[in-house]
């Protein structure tokens, strides 16, 4: 037992695409400060590179995400998930933390429970499971151990449903404070006419072409009774997309690129409008008042009725546990209803004001106690499941 407990510390550390392996890198350097002597492996990309970290292969091969890209390459799949589950197992570390992408490092984790029942598992992220396919909650016991959220609501959500024991542990966001917050100047820029309104039409083609016409005909409707100023922070690889979509706009938009650019116009901005998503909680974080829209193809929207299980689809809403910021999907999502809803925001009144306020109160939901960190938070329970040394993990 003292030789153990002597020796360095084996955590492997398995991520599935680029959001899992920042987290990673971040995990990284926290276990280093707790813990100089550990050793890691497993997969990773170029951010866990970075930290000194070698992956077994290249976080490309499994990074795939869609149901028809995944058909295609199941078989690469496949055989890096069994790959993957082997070398854990052989490796015999002291703990495996499997990162965000449930489809492949859940996989992983099921094969390794098999096949090494005494590596302890922690799982990095939850899936949505309060959301939709709630009976995967349950299911998980089998091969997680401990699972770590990023969401203040999921713990409770995963009592509820039956999963394994879940700890909140901070929302990477919540380390950008800094950047999202906006200065003296910032705020009165809110206050100046033209009025600055973000738009953020999602991230992914499909989100991006079905919104940029409704999201230009609101523009529209909003520019015939207010002065606004748009601006759109743009995916850069979609960046030519959305300046030919937004090139018959009735009022001229301010596309940009960038993740400094893109907190600088959440600072100044008025209000927003935007897709459903991470970035309704960048805003929130900013103070930013917003409306919330979203359209899927119809045969989407037929599953989505039957699979999803939630009061709203905007984060903040789900961590307020009230629907403080309006949402407009499917045939709700009309250029008039966008607009009706906007214009309060970008005027001021009680609509704006109810907003702020419910604003002000995702900041008691999220922070952590202290000066902790998420990855810092994260990086304790990994070390307690990893029955550390005795000592401070503080």
């Amino acid at each position: 037992m003292t030789q153990r407990k002597a020796a360095a510390r084996r955590i492997w550390l398995v991520a599935g695409e680029d959001s899992g392996d920042q987290l990673g890198a971040k995990l990284m350097r926290a276990l280093r400060t707790m813990a100089p002597d550990t050793v890691f492996g497993g997969v990773g990309g170029e951010a866990m590179a970075e930290e000194g970290f070698t992956s077994l292969f290249p976080l490309d091969d499994v990074a795939v995400m869609g149901y028809l890209p995944v058909l295609a390459r199941a078989r690469t799949l496949l055989r890096r998930i069994r790959e993957t589950a082997q070398a854990v197992a052989r490796a015999r570390p002291d703990v495996l933390v499997i990162i965000d992408s449930p489809g492949f490092t859940h996989a992983v984790a099921q094969r390794v429970r098999k096949a090494a029942p005494g590596i302890p598992i922690v799982d990095y992220v939850s899936p949505s499971v309060w959301a939709w396919r709630p009976w995967r909650a349950k299911g998980m016991r089998r091969f997680i151990d401990h699972v770590m959220a990023l969401l203040p609501f999921e713990p409770e959500a995963h009592l509820r449903l039956g999963g394994p024991p879940c700890t909140y542990v901070g929302h990477p966001l919540i380390e950008r404070f800094p950047e999202l917050r906006p200065s003296d100047p910032e705020l009165r820029r809110r206050e100046a006419v033209p009025y600055s309104l973000v738009i953020l039409p999602g991230s992914r083609r499909s989100e991006i072409e079905r919104l940029m016409p409704v999201f230009g005909r609101a523009l529209e409707h909003i520019s015939r009774i207010l002065a606004v100023e748009a601006v759109l922070p743009a995916v850069t690889r979609h960046r030519a997309l959305i300046e030919r979509l937004a090139g018959d706009w009735p009022v001229p938009v301010r596309v940009l690129t960038g993740e400094a650019p893109k907190y600088a116009a959440f600072r100044g901005a008025r209000a927003a409008l935007a897709a459903s998503g991470t970035v309704t909680l960048e805003l929130a974080l900013a103070g930013v008042p917003m409306v919330v829209a979203y359209k899927v193809s119809r045969a989407e929207a037929f599953v989505a009725r039957r699979l999803i299980q939630v009061p709203s689809i905007v984060l903040p809403n789900l961590i307020l546990a009230a629907n403080a910021m309006p949402e407009f999907v499917q045939a709700d999502c009309t250029p008039e209803q966008l607009a009706r809803a906007l214009v309060p925001l970008l005027e001021g009144g009680a609509a704006r004001d109810a907003q702020l306020s419910a604003l002000t109160r995702i900041d008691g939901r999220m922070r952590l106690t202290g000066d902790d960190t998420p990855s810092r938070a994260a990086a304790r329970i990994v070390l307690r499941a990893a029955a550390p040394p005795e000592g401070n993990l503080a």
